[in-house]
């Protein structure tokens, strides 16, 4: 049994326990909550924002944040309950981390991880162009850079590109690519690449093609001036009269295909007995590649030509030789788009041509084109190309070549357009060689239009004292003679007051042998009047005339030789012209 001392000491010991207990739980000595969500950040390399959420029982919380790259809406608050954005706004090229330390009354600090994924560019950079193309004889082309990095630098893989400047700064740059003149016949490529650190690099691809055509110039010779003494007004000054062996060696399809038999010294030997000393002689070249891919004149087709050209010189009489319509490749085309292949075939023909007609003398001349279809300045700036291309391909060739009298089309080859266009002629280092070409179809009605047009009726009687009483509807209303005198005086004071002799390279009127009785009479005797004045008019302004006689006999044919017989088919026409020529 226990004593009653012992139940005291045990009471006073209870009394001690109950008295300790209560002093520990004081409001101080209770730890506080602290709950972060999410306990870890994470960030894709382009940033953004999250929302972390504090829950605390303490009066109040903060966070340490000892990062530049990571923004907090707030670091400290009050609310039991908080939302806090974190932000990153910034890109990075590597991976990278950092700790938010939030503490809160006496709870124990909690660490939030924040993390951002690396990519390999921080900055954007662009161009604008992916490709460029450039002409064989050098060209330019201007890019704009744009970057939000601090510079940018640009560099290729070649030897022929340039620049007007290599760096430049943040924002927009523009850079203007320069490409050097390329002689070679394989097209040529490379890259050019633009750079600026922690951005993706741009590479813009350039390529420059190479010659169409291969050098047909393979055997230039020294210049030769045997037989080739005499300038161009002079030459010209020997020429009384020149008739065109049209539709025979242009014709599409082969020399006969228009309906004309071979030419034939025969042939030559009958135009040289009527009064002619000069042959223009239309050809065609286009149509008789061997090889397109190559531009490769046929060598059977050369000797045709060359034999031709050889009837008439060795006649005494003067060839002019062209490169005619010849399917339009050249004349339909005299525009920016097609320069740079244009003059390209006329450069591979020509050196062709003039390396195979080397030999003759000074009475072959070589003519450019024919009517090259131009209306704008712009396109007249094109056609001096296509004669520049022509005089240096035929100077280059060398021999008697070197001296050679070279004949250049005006625009149109209309006399007006001529005037108001042809401000500029091409360069020929070899002085007193150029002469000039002009055609003359005025009135078109009367010249070549076969049917009535909304713009006008055909024309049968021309000139003063040749209009008919009966039939007026068919009478000239325009470019009767005034208009042939103020033509012809244009060309006399822009070429041959200069110098510069001009050739009527065509003329003619269809002979409207439909007509009958008195209409036909007066037609005939107007047309012959008409050959008569425009050969006068033409010759009286130093103006060579080369009648366009197509082998026609029939209606609306213009022929004056009858070529099948070798006989003169119309001489009412060509009385006239040699009356005309002989004023």
């Amino acid at each position: 049994m226990r004593t009653l001392e012992n139940i005291k000491s045990i009471l006073v010991g209870f009394l001690v326990l109950l008295l300790l207990t209560t002093n520990g739980c004081k409001k101080e000595d209770v730890v506080t909550i602290l709950k972060i969500e999410p306990e870890g950040i994470n960030f894709q390399p382009e940033g953004g924002l999250i929302g972390m959420e504090i829950i605390t029982d303490a009066e109040s919380w903060s966070i340490v944040n000892q990062s530049d790259w990571i923004n907090l809406s707030t670091s400290s608050g009050t609310q039991t309950t908080a939302l806090v954005t974190v932000s990153v706004t910034t890109v990075t090229p590597e991976f990278r981390s950092d700790t938010l330390v939030i503490s809160a009354g006496n709870a124990t600090p909690v660490k939030v991880f924040v993390t951002q994924e690396g990519t390999e560019f921080i900055y954007s950079l662009s161009a604008t162009a992916e490709d460029m193309s450039f002409s064989r004889t050098g060209s330019e082309e201007r890019i704009k850079i744009s970057t939000t990095a601090p510079d940018w630098e640009i560099s290729d893989d070649v030897d022929w590109i340039s620049y007007d400047n290599e760096t430049g700064e943040s924002g927009e740059s523009y850079v203007t690519i320069t490409a050097s003149k390329y002689e070679g016949t394989e097209a040529r490529s490379g890259t050019i690449t633009i750079n600026a650190q922690y951005a993706p690099t741009v590479e813009i691809t350039v390529g420059q093609r190479g010659a169409y055509y291969p050098d047909y110039n393979t055997n230039p010779q020294d210049p030769d001036a045997t037989g080739m003494s005499h300038t161009a007004m002079e030459i010209a000054s020997e020429i009384n009269l020149g008739w065109n062996m049209g539709n025979s060696l242009e014709a599409i399809g082969g020399e006969t295909a228009w309906g004309n038999p071979l030419v034939s010294p025969e042939l030559i030997d009958l135009v040289k007995e009527n009064g002619f000393n000069a042959v223009r002689i239309p050809c065609s070249f286009n149509q008789y590649m061997s090889n397109s891919e190559t531009a490769e004149i046929d060598v059977e087709w050369l000797e045709r030509v060359k034999t031709v050209i050889g009837y008439i010189t060795e006649r005494d009489m003067y060839a002019i030789l062209n490169i005619h319509w010849d399917g339009g490749w050249l004349e339909n085309n005299v525009t920016p788009d097609m320069e740079e292949a244009n003059n390209a075939k006329q450069k591979a023909f020509w050196q062709q041509i003039a390396t195979y007609l080397r030999d003759f003398d000074e009475h072959l001349m070589f003519a450019s084109t024919n009517e090259p279809n131009v209306e704008t300045e712009s396109q007249m700036e094109v056609l001096n190309t296509y004669h520049q291309t022509f005089i240096d391909a035929v100077r280059s060739t060398g021999g008697r070549n070197a001296y050679r009298v070279i004949v250049l089309q005006g625009p149109s080859t209309d006399i007006a357009m001529t005037h108001n266009l042809w401000t500029e002629l091409p360069v020929d280092n070899v002085p007193n060689k150029m002469m000039a070409e002009i055609h003359y179809y005025t009135p078109w009605n009367f010249c070549g239009l076969t049917e009535n047009a909304s713009w006008g009726n055909m024309f049968y009687y021309w000139g003063e004292g040749y209009h008919s009483a009966t039939d007026p509807e068919h009478n000239a209303t325009w470019g009767e003679e005034s208009d042939a005198d103020y033509l012809f005086s244009l060309l006399k004071s822009q070429f041959y007051n200069k110098g510069i002799p001009v050739i009527l390279g065509e003329y003619a009127g269809v002979r409207r042998s439909a007509l009958t009785g008195e209409d036909l009479e007066l037609h005939l005797a107007s047309r012959a009047y008409y050959f008569y004045y425009v050969t006068k008019v033409a010759k009286a302004n130093g103006v060579i005339p080369f009648y366009w006689d197509n082998g026609y006999t029939d209606n609306n044919g213009c022929a004056i030789f009858d070529r099948t017989n070798n006989s003169v088919f119309d001489q009412q026409a060509l009385d006239a012209i040699i009356e005309g020529g002989n004023e």
